[in-house]
């Protein structure tokens, strides 16, 4: 497993930056969810890219989807989506979700001076969490939406969710009932979740990756009722019936920290992190060739 230091540096300042020195972020934190939308948009912009936001009104105040957009240069009219929401609960956040976002930040990066067939869309949503989830305020719900009203032609998202924490030790992996017969009780692989759906999505994003990469990946497709699928921003996507699918460390199955005040950065893994991105990265790739 090539594993690449530099990356993996990059990885934590991004959720260092997040997690600890901006910290909870949310409608409570209302100065700290716009430090951390301010930080990505500077990181974007940093890249060469420019930033667009979708900007709307909820609980009396103002947020912000931070959008940016890479033209494809065959179909510019189909869209690949790569996302991850910026906000927390209460608690520092690190692996929810600073760490995607600086997988999202990171990929990103890697595109910028890649031609791409197709467009690809890098969205930070905001409004995931409580009181947000699955109501009309969330973020990419808001978005998804308008997406449908303008009849964007968007081919699949790959949403990432907690994709930091990896463990070695034997059951530190749980699942839904049932599920511990088919897949390893280590948590040391990263998680590919859609629907029915969204299979051919599934399936292709863990061949492109395992191309890419051999870390492990493990993937599962299954109906929307089976507790733990569609508990992030896929939800919204599978409301306008788009091809979606979650990149995950398999959060509270795995994480004990999960929305917790020990959601810290220093109990993440960023070597395997690393390794993750660049296959995700390589995945990305083939979607938009």
């Amino acid at each position: 497993m090539r594993t690449d230091t530099a990356l993996s540096e990059r990885l934590k300042k991004h959720v260092y930056k997040l997690s600890h020195e901006i910290g909870e972020r949310n409608m409570q934190k209302y100065a700290n969810l716009n430090k951390a939308a301010d930080y990505i948009t500077d990181q974007f912009r940093s890249f060469g890219y420019n930033v667009d936001f979708q900007v709307y009104r909820a609980h009396k105040k103002d947020f912000k989807n931070i959008v940016v957009t890479k033209k494809g240069n065959v179909k510019p009219d189909e869209i690949i989506i790569f996302g991850a929401h910026y906000d927390t609960k209460k608690n520092p956040g690190a692996d929810d979700n600073a760490s995607a976002v600086s997988g999202l930040l990171e990929i990103a990066r890697s595109l910028y001076d890649k031609p791409t067939g197709r467009t690809v869309k890098f969205i930070a949503f905001t409004n995931e969490e409580p009181p947000f989830f699955k109501g009309k305020s969330m973020g990419s719900r808001v978005y998804t939406k308008a997406a449908f009203k303008n009849k964007d032609d968007i081919k699949g998202a790959l949403i990432l969710e907690m994709i930091g924490y990896y463990s070695s030790k034997p059951r530190s992996q749980r699942y839904p009932p049932g599920f511990n017969f088919f897949y390893p009780s280590t948590g040391n692989f990263i998680g590919v979740v859609g629907d029915f759906k969204s299979k051919r999505l599934v399936k292709h994003t863990v061949s492109s990756f395992r191309r890419t990469s051999n870390f492990p990946i493990k993937w599962i497709v299954a109906w929307s009722l089976v507790v733990g699928i569609g508990i992030s921003d896929d939800w919204s996507f599978w409301k306008e019936g788009y091809p979606v699918v979650v990149i995950t460390d398999t959060a509270y199955f795995r994480n004990p920290n999960y929305h917790k005040r020990s959601d810290t950065y220093d109990t993440l893994d960023y070597m395997s992190m690393s390794c993750v991105v660049k296959g995700l990265t390589g995945t990305l790739v083939t979607l938009v060739r």
